[in-house]
């Protein structure tokens, strides 16, 4: 009984930024558990390197191009995704990119790269989901991909930190107003896991430094993420929505 509330045989999951790192494994995860998978990203070799790996794992996966930052794009990917695979019911919005420096030398591009993709693409994404979930009288989950830094603070990543301090405000708004169309709407904030986007900083000396701070003293490993993905993806948390659900190893607990 407890194994089928985190079923997702039926489901149509899409995946932003599903072409590597912590995106590739969620698409992953909801492929195992039984969902058919649509990947979207920008990089489209990257997409059909892991739709490969999903069916060579016996999932089910289809490949759409998308720039999260542009409505006419989130526009194009749904229309192609609701003609040729169905409406998605679960929708991962994880597609995120960091740019480092100082508020005070930080240029506008920088600022408006990171924030046009981490905060305005989430609500893009997740917006069309829910006009298309809503349309076809269709219940959804939504799981925003956040972060500890929406919570915590750091040097060097204020658009980071203020997008994903964003998206955990934005979806408490989304919980709030789509509950009556049956969508549920939740945060997943990660503490820190190697990926693309920080594996150079991890293998500095204030990188290491920063490891040492976290009370169980490792960053993530990408299955530490896969039980709390299930959790909001499935019914297990049926009477859930507008949570941020945060796994960090402690890391919060020692204020960033």
């Amino acid at each position: 009984m407890s194994q089928e509330l985190f079923a997702l045989d039926g489901r149509l999951a899409l995946v932003t930024g599903a072409g590597t790192g912590l995106g590739a494994h969620f698409a992953a995860v909801l492929a195992g558990a039984g969902a058919r998978v649509v990947l979207a990203a920008r990089r489209e070799t990257k997409l059909a390197e892991t739709a490969e790996r999903i069916r060579t794992a016996g999932g089910q996966a289809h490949c759409l191009p998308v720039d999260v930052s542009s409505a006419e794009s989130v526009s194009a990917l749904f229309e192609r995704c609701v003609a040729e695979i169905g409406v998605p019911d679960i929708l991962v919005n994880n597609a995120g990119i960091s740019r480092d420096g100082l508020l005070h030398e930080l240029s506008e591009t920088d600022w408006d790269a990171v924030v046009d993709t981490n905060l305005k693409g989430v609500h893009l994404v997740a917006a069309e989901a829910a006009r298309r979930l809503a349309a076809a009288g269709q219940p959804g989950t939504i799981i925003n991909i956040a972060s500890v830094l929406g919570i915590g603070v750091e040097k060097t990543l204020g658009p980071y930190m203020a997008a994903k301090a964003g998206v955990i405000q934005l979806t408490r708004a989304q919980a709030l107003e789509w509950a009556k169309f049956r969508i549920r709407a939740n945060a997943l904030a990660p503490g820190y896991f190697l990926t693309d986007i920080n594996r150079d900083f991890f293998a500095t000396p204030a990188g290491e430094a920063m490891v040492k701070r976290i009370p169980q003293r490792r960053i993530g490993e990408y299955d530490d993420l896969t039980g709390p993905l299930l959790l909001l993806a499935s019914d297990a948390s049926r009477y859930m929505t507008g949570s941020t659900l945060v796994v960090d190893g402690g890391h919060l607990l020692q204020q960033l």
